[in-house]
């Protein structure tokens, strides 16, 4: 088997309504997906995605992705899409860095070797422990009355997991974790993602203000190194997001003890490959796990889902949904859809997504390898 064609779509997903982080400094309305179509000489084909929440949160923009696919692309045609290990490393060096333009990429060819394979994604990259997986909430920054009645309205429709977005100054933080934990249910998690924008004596005072009550924290500084000051001079659990992209950075995590928790975003650390080798060495440290993506549609969403499903659930704390903050609709009825609080992995071979090229438009850009000579040709 050999891959042929690789075809980029970009898409345009309006948010519902806007989303303010990080304390309220940012502040998001659209993002910019891109979808890649994977397809072989032998018929088969698979979906994947990369989806940066903006181009202002990450190291990471939607016009980056499609610019990294002219250099990854040409590269992919003519290789065995089911050789994951071996295109992960004709992508690193083809293109160094730049880790979340791949992800698409990957997540297409996993979709390909589970669709050959009739199986599953999620038993091909280790097997189904959880059936269920919780989704947690998103609640963007704003007054403590509007985020508590966030949460309220996440929690009548079965959710028990909630992220809650903080980051801002000691007493507008030290409010809303309080008017949230007073209302907080006995069987919830509520954990406050403060998206970096604490400098370390912010936190330090926010968290010890709080200490009091049954809450943790998530990527409350910038670096590593901050947030293992952070940890050093306060009691609650720390989640490491923005900082752990690969291995290496969760090594250096637990040498400086920044963090118990760790949120392995598909997207930003290159795909369902790495990702999956984070999340073995997160289990083998005794972290406890998120895993999520950086946004997207259905099939974003349903990547992640097949691999938080095969965290073991002690360790598994939950990953999060992006399908119900847009407003575009890829697969109708397809995927790992939100029920009652949480998602399952479809049982389907491959993703379990197969993608309405309606809802598409024209493709971005389509790399096919000529018959004649075997080098790639690129139409836009």
């Amino acid at each position: 088997m050999r891959i042929t064609d690789i075809t980029a779509y970009q898409l345009d997903l309006p948010l519902a309504a806007p989303y303010r982080l990080s304390g309220g400094r940012l502040l998001f309305e659209r993002l910019d997906s891109t979808i890649v179509r994977v397809d072989t000489d032998e018929g088969v084909h698979g979906w994947g995605e990369v989806c940066p929440w903006g181009a202002s949160y990450l190291p990471m923009h939607g016009r980056g992705v499609r610019a990294a696919m002219d250099e990854l692309a040409p590269a992919l045609l003519g290789l065995d899409p089911r050789r994951l290990d071996l295109l992960d490393r004709v992508m690193a060096t083809t293109l160094p860095g730049h880790l979340y333009a791949r992800a698409a990429i990957d997540a297409a060819c996993w979709d390909i070797l589970g669709r050959v394979a009739g199986l599953p994604v999620v038993e091909l990259l280790g097997g189904r422990d959880v059936e269920r997986v919780p989704v947690a909430s998103s609640v963007p920054t704003a007054t403590p009355e509007a985020m508590l009645a966030g949460v309220r309205a996440y929690r009548a429709r079965g959710y028990r997991v909630h992220s809650v977005k903080i980051g801002s100054g000691v007493a507008e933080d030290v409010a809303r974790i309080e008017a949230l934990a007073a209302d907080a249910q006995p069987d919830e998690t509520i954990f406050y993602d403060v998206n970096r924008a604490w400098l370390p004596h912010v936190a330090i005072t926010v968290m010890n203000a709080v200490r009091h009550l049954p809450v943790w924290f998530e990527q409350p500084c910038e670096t590593l190194e901050e947030c293992a000051v952070v940890r050093s001079a306060t009691s609650q659990p720390i989640s490491l997001d923005e900082a752990i992209t690969t291995p290496q950075d969760l090594l250096r995590a637990r040498d400086l003890r920044a963090g118990e928790i760790v949120n392995i975003k598909v997207g930003r650390v290159g795909g369902l490959s790495r990702a999956r080798r984070l999340r073995d060495l997160a289990l083998e440290l005794g972290l406890g796990v998120l895993v999520e993506d950086t946004g997207g549609t259905i099939l974003a969403d349903t990547a992640a889902a097949h691999l938080a499903s095969t965290v073991p659930a002690r360790s598994l704390i939950g990953t999060w949904s992006c399908q119900e903050l847009i407003t575009v609709e890829v697969a109708p009825g397809q995927g790992a859809r939100v029920n009652d609080g949480t998602m399952c992995a479809p049982e389907l071979p491959g993703l379990g997504v197969e993608v309405d090229p309606d809802a598409l438009g024209a493709p971005a850009a389509r790399y096919s390898a000529r018959a004649a000579s075997g080098r790639a040709a690129r139409a836009t």
